[in-house]
């Protein structure tokens, strides 16, 4: 069989009109076997996030010792370091005998790879991709009926025609959030580079819940559980901020407001106004922030899990932009310990009681912190960063999703990469207010001359 048509039949084929073809699966494995019996259970936090995935993308420019043996190689080793992704999904069994949460048995099972090639170079790449034929760079299998052959973790190698390389990462939010995906991207490198790659902390009972008093409905999570699933067709985009420009946007707002909440209150109040949904009053957002760092007796840097804290923002959308940008600044600085162990402990007694997952991230619009994630600090050849980076969270249908992302441009730069429905993205990324600052759309949507 051909490899194109091997490809197809395999489930590895890309859309029409695709200029990236996967021609291979294999699967890479660890250099050092795991002690038999060894496990990694999942918190309350990770299994509500199954309905979900991570996909990140770094672009490398062709440079010698980047090739994709030595690519394979390395993964191999920093595997080592994580015996959780090489292993596979199981259910522990609660004390009355029935299914109880998720259990990782950490057996060398591996983590699948696909090899691709993409017809472009880099820069042509760059130039001329859609936000949607980004993602051919990042292959993902959902969850089967069958979780113990399935791999939680997808690494996809492509180079282009002029010998440059993406790496895409897809995986499971059960596993891991942004941050700790991007972490281990970061050990891959330093592992390709023959550094001591930084390691991941995988047996914290940080957020083990402790009480067993039936906890209050969390308003937030519990609205999101009794939701309708949409199945709007959505479409993103991403949008670089360089220095210029967010220095612009920083100027319109109060001084003291973070770059994170500027662009939150951009977005939330545009997206808001091209849906035609509900000007002149008062909305909510939902905000999600790491909070790592937010714990009293703080998780290490290399948490292996998910930290990401749901919060509810208000502002009145009419007010202007300054106005719902402090808004926004006074939610993320509220977020204190105190408020994340009721989410918790409502998700934790609700799986127990037999609930099923439900939608995370959305369907109302939610807004990602993300600016403060070493996204450009996988340095597979040392001193030289990723080209670019990309993130998605996928599976989150509905008023769309955005994330603040750092930006190759440097820590006073910003990225933004949105996921909306398809039509309100065209219209974001032709909006004036968004684009008066300087902003500049990258992968954004395929439009025509009549695009609103």
């Amino acid at each position: 069989m051909p490899a194109a048509a091997a490809a197809v039949a395999g489930g590895m084929a890309t859309g029409p009109g695709s200029r990236v073809t996967r021609y291979a699966k294999s699967t890479a494995a660890s250099v050092t076997p795991v002690r038999p019996g060894k496990t990694h259970a999942l918190s309350a936090l990770d299994a509500a996030m199954e309905r979900h995935a991570v996909h990140l993308v770094l672009y490398y420019r062709a440079a010698p010792g980047l090739d994709r043996d030595l690519l394979k190689e390395s993964l191999s080793d920093v595997l080592s370091q994580y015996p959780a992704m090489t292993g596979r999904l199981t259910r522990a069994v609660a004390a009355d005998g029935q299914n109880g949460g998720w259990v990782v048995k950490c057996n060398d099972a591996g983590v699948r790879m696909v090899d691709a090639k993409a017809a472009a170079t880099l820069d042509e790449w760059l130039a001329t991709a859609s936000g949607d034929e980004e993602m051919d760079l990042a292959y993902f299998e959902p969850m089967g009926p069958d979780p113990y052959i399935w791999s939680p973790f997808y690494v996809q190698l492509t180079e282009f025609s002029d010998k440059s390389y993406a790496l895409g990462l897809s995986c499971t939010h059960l596993h891991n959030d942004p941050i700790a995906a991007v972490l281990f991207l970061n050990a891959w490198a330093a592992a390709h580079r023959r550094d001591s790659p930084y390691p991941p902390f995988l047996h914290s009972p940080a957020l083990a819940v402790k009480s067993t008093a039936p906890p209050p409905e969390h308003p937030l999570l519990a609205a999101k559980s009794k939701a309708t699933p949409t199945t709007t067709e959505m479409s993103s985009a991403t949008f670089r901020f360089p220095p210029a420009a967010m220095r612009a946007l920083l100027a319109a707002v109060d001084p003291a407001t973070s770059p994170f909440a500027a662009l939150a209150a951009l977005f939330w109040l545009r997206i808001v106004a091209v849906a035609g949904d509900g000007d002149g009053e008062e909305r909510e957002m939902t905000l999600a922030i790491d909070f790592r760092k937010r714990m009293n007796a703080p998780l290490p840097t290399g948490y292996y899990g998910t930290a990401v804290h749901l919060a509810a923002a208000r502002a009145d959308v009419s007010s202007g932009l300054a106005h719902v940008a402090a808004a926004v600044e006074r939610r993320v600085a509220a977020v204190r310990e105190e408020e994340l162990w009721p989410a918790i402990e409502w998700l934790h007694a609700r799986q127990a009681a037999g609930g099923e997952p439900f939608q995370m991230y959305g369907p109302e619009l939610t807004c990602v912190a993300l600016d403060h994630v070493p996204l450009y600090g996988g340095e597979f050849l040392a001193g030289v960063s990723p080209a670019r980076a990309a993130c998605r969270v996928g599976e989150a249908p509905g008023e769309g999703v955005v994330l603040v992302l750092p930006s190759p441009d440097g820590e006073a730069a910003r990225d933004v990469a949105v996921t909306l429905p398809a039509e309100v993205t065209a219209r974001i990324c032709r909006d004036g207010e968004v684009l008066r600052y300087g902003a500049e759309v990258v992968f954004g949507p395929k439009l025509d001359d009549k695009a609103a």
